[in-house]
């Protein structure tokens, strides 16, 4: 299926594209800023993490702008990488509130996760981390071979329920590896033994699994489009896999690892036979203890870069291709930045612009090389520490300091379009 015509809709209308026309006929292409009209930015952070949300970063930002351009046309769009905050991020920019559904956390306890739908109504985003992430578990000894994704199939099916046509599901911080089983049986499916009896949740029920029962399946689960926001490339299983990478962030011991390791695979085998579909060997299928091994097989999931996914969702393309300037921005900008995080992303996609808007990085400190910056295509990156200072003090002064330093980036990209 073709993506969805997604659109940003919330507290501020992206640029209409048809204005770019005077960017494009620029007798100076290239990184060229335009000399007429109203300043444009496009303003797309990442969250400070224990400092600031993506949208409030995004807030300080865009008055840190307007203080130099007061009639600056400003588009804040908060970002995310595809994991933990990327609900957060597109329901500020959508304008809606959470949603919440009655659920089970990763070991069966009950609780209330929170889901997304966009205000249009066509898309829905679960985080995975909502009720099955490993923070929610952390009071109690971790549980390696139980635990399970099963809260968030029910979450899952709460965004089908609405009459969403597409569904984001973001995969950080998971508390298990369960190759997915728990979201398929939290969606109606049933996994059974060679007796036909229903095998335990968690890795532990998939050494036993034999065979699947589709019949119960939520009636809309293999009519929506499934996108699964996965930002590593580890196959299911093997050393690279679930299990030996994973697994030890979640309580597994070596004989642990072991265990799940030949657990995914026979789960590979299951799925193959039974849906004709091989994930075994198919790159990010042990994300997040293996989740989209499930989710691809019995749902026909997409696997894409987080960055890139959420950046569709909120409208980003469109925005950075009618923008003079972007600005990004997060807690560190360093070496993961520009491997498929936001900072990445939004140098792609300004390259793909036919003006290449430059892209600007704020960050509470700056660890990569301006070379290596300039090859992600970023103009340039500033730390908001105005020198020597404690970190408990610089995250007293984050927002302040974001607004001076959006206003000192401001008036140098103005001073170069004179």
């Amino acid at each position: 299926r073709a993506p969805l015509p997604l659109r940003a809709v919330g507290r501020r209308r992206a640029f209409d594209e048809s204005d770019s026309s005077r960017q494009s006929s620029s007798p100076n292409p290239g990184h060229g800023p335009r000399a007429d009209g109203p300043l444009r930015v496009v303003v797309a952070p990442d969250s400070f993490k224990g400092s600031l949300s993506a949208a409030d970063v995004a807030h300080a930002v865009a008055t840190g702008v307007r203080s130099v351009v007061p009639d600056a046309e400003v588009v804040e769009l908060p970002m995310a990488d595809g994991g933990e905050g990327t609900l957060e991020a597109l329901l500020a920019v959508w304008g809606v509130p959470a949603r919440e559904v009655s659920t089970v956390d990763a070991i069966g306890r009950p609780r209330t996760a929170r889901y997304g739908v966009s205000a249009d109504g066509r898309l829905g985003v679960v985080e995975l981390a909502e009720a099955s992430g490993l923070p929610q578990v952390s009071d109690v000894a971790l549980q390696p071979l139980h635990a399970h994704t099963r809260g968030t199939g029910a979450a899952a099916a709460a965004v089908l329920d609405a009459g969403v046509d597409e569904v984001i599901v973001c995969l950080g911080g998971s508390a298990s590896t369960d190759g997915g089983a728990g979201i398929l049986t939290g969606l109606g499916a049933r996994l059974l033994d060679a007796d036909a009896a229903p095998v335990p949740d968690g890795g532990e029920g998939l050494a036993r699994v034999a065979r699947l029962d589709l019949s119960g399946l939520h009636p809309r689960a293999r009519e929506v489009r499934w996108r699964l926001a996965v930002d590593v490339t580890n196959p299911l299983h093997g050393e690279r896999g679930a299990a030996h990478v994973f697994g030890p962030q979640k309580g597994a011991q070596p004989a642990d690892v072991a265990f799940l390791d030949d657990a995914l695979r026979r789960w590979a085998g299951v799925l193959a036979q039974e849906t004709g579909v091989d994930v075994a060997e198919l790159a990010g299928a042990g994300a997040a203890g293996g989740v989209p091994a499930g989710m691809v097989g019995v749902l026909g999931a997409e696997l894409e870069p987080g960055a890139r996914l959420v950046a569709e969702a909120v409208g980003l393309p469109a925005a950075i291709r009618a923008a003079d300037l972007v600005v990004t921005g997060e807690g560190s900008f360093d070496s993961q930045s520009v491997n498929g995080k936001v900072a990445d992303a939004m140098g792609a996609l300004a390259a793909e612009a036919p003006h290449r808007p430059p892209v600007v990085v704020l960050a509470g400190r700056v660890l990569l090389p301006a070379h290596q910056a300039r090859e992600a295509g970023i103009a340039a990156a500033f730390s908001i520490a105005p020198g020597p200072i404690a970190l408990d003090e610089l995250l007293d002064r984050t927002a302040s300091r974001l607004v001076d330093l959006a206003a000192t980036v401001t008036s140098l990209h103005v001073a170069s379009r004179r």
